[in-house]
This record gives structure tokens, C-alpha cells and sequence, in this order.
């Protein structure tokens, strides 16, 4: 392409992108490009694509190049924007193609810049998921097994009786010597319960309950018979 050939196109793209274009020199520019909006929550982006055009365009691909104007793309990204970009200006070539580039760029950067908010919002979602879960697992509390529940018991049994003796040994000095050996007499003695488990012969027929030296009473002895007088005796209705 002559010389003045391309500086038409450069005419052209000047009166389109009057303050996003630069120009390198006679066979080359730069312009800026932004995705055509912003996404919430989402960092602004901004590359500069850089075009060096050779004596053979358009019917040769242009070379491209991206710098990072505002913004972060990694290697990888820049990588997939300029792919994008040589396909769709070899479906061009033969024609002037730098709008149709610039245009395909910002599209590419708006599909860039939605991906990542599609991606945040799907991790956040999962961060919330697996707070929640372990919220659930949290509140739901450990299944009681035999084993567990004898594990707890050990140990629970173990506090209780060393806060025991330690009440013990503070109640002891609030007290006098003779009240102290009071007070450890009554925590010597056995409760009914534990009398009935050091010796279950205590549970026995009410024969082996009759106190030693009771008298046993015949009460055949105490059977009684009416006279003769007494079964005569008789109630009217008038009484």
C-alpha cells in the first residue's frame, strides 16, 4: 500500500478516536482502548494497541502488539487478545482493517473484564457455601457414640471430682478444727443408695424385718361369739 493510502486510513481513524490515537510514525500508531463499559466491582482496564504496518497491507496482517495502559492482564490474557485479534483481521484482509481491529479489541476486553466478575461472584459464592457448611457442622455437634459418651464421662468425672476437692479444701478453712472434723465425718457416710449397693441383702422379706424379741399375736384367740341375748336382738322400722 502507497504511502498515500495509509495516511488516508490514518485521516480516517484520527476523526474517529480524536484522543485515543497516537501516531509512531509514518507506518505506525497507537491508540487506546477501553472496554465500551465498566463492570461493578471491577478494576478499570486500559490497553494500547500498537500497529506497524508493512509495504504489502492490507493484504499482509499488520504487526500488532498490547501494552497495559490501566489495569492488570497477565501474559496469558495478552496472549488470547492478540490471537483474537489476527483472526479476525486474516477474515480482512485485502481491506483496511485497523477499525475492525480496534473494534474486536474492545470487544474482547469487555468480554475479559466480564468473565472476571463472573468468576469473583462465583467465589464468593463458595466461600459462602463453605462458611455455611461449616456453620452447620458447627452447631450440628458431634454424633454420640458409646465411645465418645464413656470418653466424656471419664473426663468429666475426673473435673468434677478435682473442683470437689478443692470446694472441699476451701469450705475446711472457714472452719474450726472440731467443725472440720464434723464436716469430714458427714462426707464419710454412706447414703441409703450406696448402703443398698455395698450390701443388696438389705432388700428382704418383711419376715427378716421383725425386730429381735417382737411377740407374735394369734388372733384365732380373739374370735368372738354372739349370745343368745345378742342374736335375739332386733330392729323395728319405727326405731
Amino acid at each position: 500500500m502507497s504511502s498515500e493510502v495509509l495516511l488516508e486510513e490514518f485521516e480516517v481513524l484520527e476523526s474517529i478516536y480524536p484522543d485515543e490515537l497516537s501516531k509512531l510514525s509514518e507506518r505506525a500508531i497507537r491508540i487506546d482502548i477501553e472496554p465500551d463499559e465498566q463492570v461493578e466491582g471491577e478494576e478499570p482496564l486500559k490497553l494500547a494497541l500498537e500497529v506497524q504496518y508493512s509495504n504489502d497491507y492490507p493484504d499482509v496482517l499488520p504487526e500488532l502488539s498490547l501494552e497495559i495502559v490501566e489495569g492488570s492482564v497477565d501474559e496469558e490474557e495478552i496472549q488470547h487478545l492478540l490471537n483474537g485479534l489476527r483472526a479476525v483481521g486474516s477474515e480482512n484482509l485485502g481491506m483496511a482493517m485497523t477499525f475492525t481491529l480496534v473494534s474486536q479489541l474492545r470487544d474482547q476486553l469487555l468480554s475479559l473484564v466480564q468473565s472476571r466478575a463472573k468468576r469473583r461472584k462465583e467465589e464468593e459464592h463458595e466461600k459462602e457455601r463453605q462458611a455455611l457448611e461449616v456453620e452447620e457442622a458447627r452447631t450440628r455437634g458431634t454424633p454420640v457414640t458409646v465411645e465418645s459418651f464413656n470418653q466424656w464421662k471419664a473426663t468429666f468425672d475426673k473435673e468434677m471430682t478435682v473442683r470437689k476437692a478443692r470446694d472441699d479444701e476451701e469450705k475446711s478453712k472457714a472452719l474450726t478444727a472440731k467443725e472440720r472434723e464434723e464436716y469430714k465425718r458427714l462426707q464419710t457416710r454412706l447414703t441409703g443408695r450406696q448402703l443398698f449397693e455395698r450390701n443388696r441383702d438389705l432388700d428382704v422379706s418383711d419376715d427378716n424385718l421383725v425386730e429381735e424379741g417382737a411377740v407374735s399375736v394369734d388372733i384365732s384367740q380373739y374370735d368372738r361369739t354372739l349370745t343368745e341375748e345378742e342374736e335375739e336382738v332386733t330392729f323395728s322400722d319405727s326405731e
